[in-house]
């Protein structure tokens, strides 16, 4: 592990990763850079509907916003390990800065349409693509290892709180202005995140051969990944997790319809539900320290909640008990996310960082858009609370035979 300017050799008593002065700057950083995120992606959406009123140009604009991150990310993560990283989410905020101020700028002059919409959600789309892995990759350098878990917690709250609010607000805004101005909110939101991440200091990008290609690097990250038995076990449970656990999130709008009276209030109580369930289980990783035991032993506890949760839904269908489920299993969904993360991090060198935490990324947001494909699919002909019960069995026999595997990260 490279040394940092977060924390100190002697370990602190303190487990919050605010007790750095560094991390400080850098979670406010990226609280703005959250909220702008989520603001950007709901006025996009919007703005495309807008133009249009057609369902299907709103899917293809969500497909477009996505699918950068699965086509780009490795080849960022195999920048981010070349560069300073710092310097790298400093681009990204400006990039988004600037993507922002252009669409608000179009719509002050009553240009905005479906090309120039569909152009900024691809733009948005690379630039969130070169993010995840230049974020993943400097929080590491700017932070010990035993305050990585609060650390990586504290990020999956701000993540979740935002996914509420930015929505939120970005509705409100045009409900009182219009989409120009609630654009321009995404702007400055990113506006901020400049001002507080070039208060972190730059950081050292990790020794490399520089004679090997970027193909050649990114190659090197596969076989490392594939030499790496725990990696490699990490990303199995973070590949478990979004299948079946975190696609029942993907799907709320269905199980709402299915399961309850399908209104739309009761579509708002179970999506809130679920963010609460998501910021309880950001606050218990946070209170983590950097051991590979426990954060494993809650990560596979985790996992066998999470699919338990689901199996109930087969008898128990009323709104009282499938707030309950939701909550649970929102709750231990981000624990096995951010727990997953957190492992990673702490398992593999600086010189690979920014290659393996970009396949996380891709797993980690991937897979939950193949397991409601399949859930969704599957339902057609079964139905879908018999399909998700027996999907989630499926993955609780899977879990349970996880957890025998705890022990290896004992030894790490």
């Amino acid at each position: 592990m490279t040394s940092n300017p977060g924390g100190s050799a002697k370990q602190p008593p303190s487990r919050s990763a605010l007790s750095s002065p560094i991390f400080r700057d850098y979670f406010i950083a990226t609280s703005f850079a959250t909220l702008g995120i989520w603001i950007a992606r709901f006025l996009i959406g919007w703005s495309v509907w807008e133009v249009t009123l057609s369902p299907l140009w709103v899917g293809v604009t969500s497909a477009i916003l996505l699918a950068p991150t699965f086509l780009l990310s490795p080849i960022f993560g195999v920048i981010s390990d070349r560069i300073d990283p710092r310097g790298g989410v400093v681009t990204t905020a400006l990039l988004n800065t600037l993507i922002c101020v252009a669409i608000a700028v179009l719509f002050f002059l009553d240009a905005i349409n479906l090309a120039a919409l569909l152009t900024s959600a691809l733009a948005f789309g690379c630039v969130t693509a070169a993010h995840h892995p230049m974020r993943l990759a400097l929080v590491p350098k700017i932070l010990s290892r035993h305050l990585l878990p609060s650390g990586i917690g504290m990020t999956a709250i701000v993540f979740n709180v935002s996914r509420i609010i930015g929505p939120a607000l970005g509705a409100g805004i045009i409900s009182i202005a219009n989409v120009g101005v609630a654009f321009a909110l995404s702007a400055l939101c990113f506006s901020g995140t400049l001002t507080f991440l070039l208060r972190v200091p730059k950081v050292a990008p990790a020794a490399r051969d520089r004679s090997i290609s970027l193909l050649g690097d990114l190659l090197a990250g596969f076989r490392f990944i594939r030499q790496a038995p725990l990696v490699r076990l990490v990303l199995l449970m973070t590949l478990t997790n979004g299948l079946v656990g975190r696609s029942v999130l993907e799907l709320l709008p269905a199980i709402s319809g299915e399961l309850t009276s399908g209104s739309a209030q009761n579509l708002a109580v179970l999506t809130g539900v679920a963010g609460a369930g998501s910021i309880i289980g950001g606050v218990i990783v946070s209170r983590q320290r950097g051991d590979l035991a426990r954060i494993s032993r809650l990560v596979l506890m985790g996992l066998v909640i999470s699919s338990a949760a689901i199996l109930p839904l087969l008898k128990l269908n009323s709104l009282v008990w499938l707030i309950g489920i939701i909550c649970l299993c929102s709750l231990a969904m981000t624990v096995i996310g951010t727990g997953c993360q957190a492992l990673i991090q702490m398992m593999i060198d600086d010189q690979y960082r920014g290659r393996v935490m970009s396949i996380w990324t891709v797993v980690s947001m991937g897979s939950p858009a193949i397991g409601a494909l399949v859930i969704g699919s599957l339902s057609e002909w079964f139905g879908l609370v018999p399909t998700l019960v027996s999907l989630a069995a499926l993955a609780l026999a899977f879990s349970l035979n996880l957890t025998r595997q705890r022990r290896r990260f004992a030894d790490v």
